[in-house]
This record gives structure tokens, sequence and C-alpha cells, in this order.
């Protein structure tokens, strides 16, 4: 464990805060165009689908795996795996796309994409939040993330519309540029991020190792109430989310009535950062209207799932007024996405020990990424036989499947589900 010696909360913060900007950047270069990119590479739609189902399937065989490997070996040494590896999976799909390689060659590196984010998903909150409590920070920890979306939503701003304008060259450019910043994470990462406030656990063997903390993740996570329901709840939200965020580029490029503006992709996806940007910077005021972080989470919820089946009924309005439609929809979706997410990343980190924190993340992470492997391909085969709107007003019902699970994390009235409410400065009532 690294010495708290000169590290403050706001240290904290700002290391954080620049490692999700920078990794985030270099993720979000290819959101906006990933789905145009494998299909200009010769696959069908489905085939599209299959492959990013082939990405969250790797997130499903290593999630738990690689949250070993933070909570055992250090968040740090996991943060800088998982960027090394997204490196060079990057670069292989480059050359796949160039020689146009067959569906199975894709499928194998989206796994390997897959594998690469699993090193982030528990690693970097866990760091976190064991490194503001060795530092004293005595805020609410939803804040934090809301912060951290704010960052995450600046950094797909620039991304998307960088990789869109980028994709106008070529549809490989993007993913150069991807490359290129990867190199950036890794070395940001090795020189600020150091383990505070937590010890890896290291046993006499990797099995040993593997054993115990495995042993003690599952007694801290499936078997801890709270934390199962949001598991059970984490199929239909992430399954869901992946497909939706992943369809949209193909989808509103038809509804414009222009399949080769594909920079269209790229500011669709910008705009949706704005509404992340703005969603993350909201959370004070959800604080303030809402007393429980479950109420937040169910609001969003139901909200989102009836807007996506709107994004589905905006394909029987004439072009292009479907593509306003469905955009400014898709945008009300990502600005109550952003305020819930802090509030359920605090209540997960609330009820979790912090020696099993990020492989219990990771487990979540998990649960969420075996929905997306059904949803994917599944919801892709109806945009394939039907429709792309069809498609998403079947998301949208799959999607309030969440809020039985959610309602019953609500009744058990834990005190993680308390909102701490937002003290005013100097006197003003901010939000």
């Amino acid at each position: 464990m690294t010495t708290t010696e000169g590290t403050t909360p706001e240290r904290v913060q700002r290391t954080y805060l620049t490692l999700i900007l920078l990794q985030t950047l270099a993720a979000s270069l290819i959101w906006g165009v990933n789905t145009l990119f494998l299909l200009d590479a010769g696959l069908s739609i489905t085939e599209a689908f299959v492959a990013n189902a082939a990405f969250t399937a790797g997130m499903v065989i290593f999630e738990v795996p690689t949250g070993v490997v933070a909570d055992g070996w250090g968040r740090r040494t996991s943060f800088i795996l998982g960027a090394a590896t997204l490196l060079v999976a990057t670069l292989a799909y480059l050359a796949l796309w160039y020689v146009e390689a067959g569906i199975w060659w894709w499928v194998l590196s989206s796994a390997f994409i897959g594998l690469g984010f699993t090193f982030f998903s528990g690693a970097t909150e866990a760091w976190l939040v064991d490194a503001l409590t060795a530092t004293g920070y005595d805020g609410a920890v939803e804040e934090v993330f809301g912060k951290g979306q704010t960052a995450i939503g600046f950094a797909t701003l620039l991304g998307t519309i960088g990789g869109g304008f980028l994709a106008q060259i070529s549809l490989g450019v993007p993913y150069v540029a991807r490359s290129v910043l990867l190199v950036a994470v890794i070395v940001a990462a090795w020189l600020w991020m150091h383990d505070i406030g937590y010890t890896p656990v290291r046993g006499a063997s990797v099995r040993e190792e593997v054993s115990v903390i495995l042993r003690a993740s599952v007694q801290h996570g499936w078997r801890n109430r709270p934390v199962r329901l949001f598991m059970l709840a984490a199929p239909f939200s992430a399954g869901v989310g992946i497909w939706a965020f992943y369809a949209f580029q193909p989808y509103l490029l038809e509804l414009f009535g222009d399949p080769s503006a594909v920079y269209l992709s790229g500011i669709a996806a910008a705009i949706f950062a704005v509404a992340q940007m703005i969603g993350g910077a909201s959370v004070n005021w959800a604080r303030r209207r809402f007393d429980s972080r479950t109420g937040v989470i169910l609001t969003q919820v139901a909200l989102s799932g009836l807007l996506l089946v709107g994004v589905g009924a905006a394909e029987l309005l004439e072009v292009p007024i479907g593509f306003w439609v469905a955009t400014s929809l898709l945008v009300i979706v990502a600005l109550a996405g952003a305020i819930s997410a802090p509030m359920q990343q605090a209540y997960m980190n609330d009820v979790i020990p912090s020696a099993q924190r990020a492989t219990v993340l990771s487990f979540s992470s998990l649960m969420g990424s075996a929905g997306g492997v059904v949803a994917q391909p599944a919801l892709g085969r109806v945009a394939d036989v039907y429709s792309f709107g069809l498609g998403y007003a079947v998301a949208g019902v799959l999607y309030a499947l969440q809020i039985p699970f959610l309602w019953a994390a609500r009744q058990l009235k834990l005190p993680a589900d308390r909102v701490l409410k937002p003290v005013p400065r100097g006197g003003a009532d901010l939000a």
C-alpha cells in the first residue's frame, strides 16, 4: 500500500478524473462508428451484433478473474493491463478490417477487447473509494461519481465528434488514433495511479489467491441481498444498453435518409455525451429532490423504458422527422442514465467491503455482460428480420424488467439507500 502522506482527497479526485477522461477519450473515438466499421468490413447486421456479443461474452468470461487481479495484485496493475490489452486488440481490429476477415476472427478479437475492459470495470471504482477513505474524504461519494460522469461525457463528446470526422477520411483512422491514445493512458496510470488505502492480498500461490478472494466475493456479492438484487437487474440494464447504443448508428442514418452521412453518427454520439455531462453535473439536483438512491434509479428505469419504445416508434414518422424525434428521446435517456449511475455506484460501494470490492463489482458487471451476450444477437436479429424500430420497442420492454428487483432493493431500506443531502455553500442553494 502506498503511503497517504502528501495525498489529499482533492488529489485523488484529480487523478481519478484524469484517468477516466483519458481512457474514455481513447475508447470513444470508435463508439460512434464501430457498427459502421464492422459493416464496412463485410459483416451483415446480424454478424455485426454477433461480434459485439462476443465482446460482452469476453467480459462475462473474464470479469471475475480480472477482478481477482485487482484485489490480489493491485488496482493500478489491473488498470494498466486493461489499457495494454485494448491496445493490442484495437490493432487486431484494424488488421481484420483491412483483410475483410471472416466472422470468427471478429468474434475472437471482440472477446479480447472484452478482456481489456474487464480489467477496468471493478478496479477503477475500488481504487477511488479506497483512496478517498484513506485520505479522510467526508463528502458524498456519489458527488465524485457524478463528476466522473461529467468527465466521461466530456471525453465522449470529444472522442465521438473526432472519431466521426476522422471516419470521413477512412473508417480505420479512428482506430489508429485510439491506439495512440491508449499508449498515453498507460503512461498516465504508471505515473499517477498508486494503490492508496489498500494493500493487495497475495497468497502462497495464484490458485490460493483466486480461491480465497472468490469465496469471500461470493459471500459479500451473491449472498449479499442488496448486491444480488442489483445483479439480477443488471442483465436487463446493461444488455439492452449496449445494444441500444450500438444500434443507433445505422438506425439514425436510416431515419435521416442518407446512409452515407457517417459524420451524423459521431455528432449524435457527441450530443448524447453532452447530455451525460449535464446529467453528471445534476447529481446534487437529484440529491435534493429524492430521499433514496433507489428512488432515483427506479424513476430513471421507468422513464427510459418508455422512451426506448418511443425511439422505436420514430420509424413510423417521415424522413427526417423520425431522426430528430429519436435523437431527442435518446438524449433524455442518456441524461437520466447519467443522473442515476452515480447513485447506483454509491449504493453498491456502501454495501461491499473494501477487500472484496473490485471482485464483487466485477461480478456485478459480469451479470450485465451476460445480458448483453443474449440481448445483442437477439435484438440484432429482430432488427435484421423486421426493423430497428421494432428492436428498440422490444428493448424498452426488456429494460423495464429491472423494476421488480430494484423495488425489492428499495424495500430493504438500508442506510446505503439514504441520500446525503448537499450542504449549501455560502448560504446559497446550489444545484
